[in-house]
């Protein structure tokens, strides 16, 4: 299970924690404009935007978890079992498998209205990349500066919602997450009040008794309910390093440690594998990883943009200490 962000300050930034038992050997990947982007049943994509994100890169195409362009968008898939219904081929649309998903709306669009218009014309077909990597039932958070939106393939159809929050989990659908939020409306960053019962005398003992009632475990639900709040309520200074710093936070008010959540064996527990946060203004990817919490940054316009090879760098995943004495 994951949690994708989107938050503005003077620039914008996105990105998001990937919360699995296991890795793929991802790391982070700058796709320069001339790669060519092949899919299986729509045009080659010869020249596009350039896209800095993590992917795991097999038979030399970059299978993107998530990204932005050069352009300031930015997207990335969530798992969504039970849910990601993907169709067979129609013949009045552009089929688009969801591993292609990623490179297909950040190769050519800059703005969130932008992919709007394309969404009507596509359909997300129901084919694997190969036996080794299958179909994942996947969602997505599409964000730039000003605006966000979930896309959502269900039996019922292709589903897009606006989404003011900024934020994605995994399940139920987009609609249900935010209904279930009206639980949650009398919530407050303020010391509470006494509506209980008038004429008797509360003791508040504790600082943020406000917010008494917002959900602490990690189920997605309860991570999409915490993390909307913290990051509805957030406050940071335009700086890039207060910037990042507070991404870096509220998504870690969610994030997962290694034995709260069991996956499988006796031995398998889900965690936080990284956290991301790209400056999509400037393109620049931040991260950290479960056994490294200094943050590392890979700057996509140190690279050759007009190139025609991917370019990745493995995540820094032990323990940088910085020693003081």
């Amino acid at each position: 299970m994951c949690t994708g962000l989107s938050y503005t300050t003077k620039d914008h930034y996105f990105g998001r924690n990937l919360d699995l038992e296991f890795s793929y050997n991802e790391t982070v990947t700058v796709t320069p404009r001339n790669f060519p982007f092949e899919f299986r049943r729509a045009a080659t994509l010869t020249t596009h935007h350039a896209i800095v994100g993590i992917a795991t890169i097999a038979e030399g195409y970059p299978l993107y978890y998530d990204g932005a362009n050069e352009k300031g968008l930015g997207m990335a898939g969530l798992n969504f079992p039970d849910n990601a219904d993907y169709k067979p081929e129609a013949s009045d649309k552009t089929n688009i498998t969801p591993f292609e998903f990623i490179p297909w709306i950040l190769g050519q669009f800059e703005t969130v209205e932008e992919v709007k218009t394309a969404l009507a014309g596509i359909s997300l077909l129901k084919l694997s990349f190969s036996k080794t990597f299958p179909l994942s039932p996947l969602h997505w958070i599409i964000a730039d500066k000003s605006q966000s939106i979930i896309v959502e393939s269900v039996k019922e159809g292709l589903r897009v919602y606006d989404n003011p929050f900024g934020v994605l989990t995994n399940n139920p659908t987009f609609d249900i997450q935010r209904f279930n939020l009206n639980n949650y409306m009398h919530l407050s960053t303020y010391p509470p009040e006494n509506h209980f019962a008038k004429g008797v005398q509360f003791d508040t003992y504790s600082r943020g008794m406000g917010a008494i009632g917002l959900p602490g475990d990690l189920s997605s639900a309860s991570r999409f309910a915490k993390a909307v709040f913290t990051r509805m309520n957030s406050v940071a200074g335009e700086s890039e390093s207060e910037s990042i710093s507070q991404f870096f936070q509220i998504l870690g008010s969610v994030a997962q440690q290694r034995g709260c959540v069991h996956v499988g064996g006796e031995d398998e527990f889900e965690i936080t594998i990284y956290s991301s946060c790209c400056n999509t203004d400037q393109g620049i990817y931040y991260y950290t990883t479960y056994e490294n919490s200094q943050i590392t940054a890979v700057d996509m316009h140190r690279e050759d943009l007009d190139g025609t090879t991917l370019v990745d760098y493995p995540l820094i995943k032990g323990q940088q200490i910085h020693r003081q004495n």
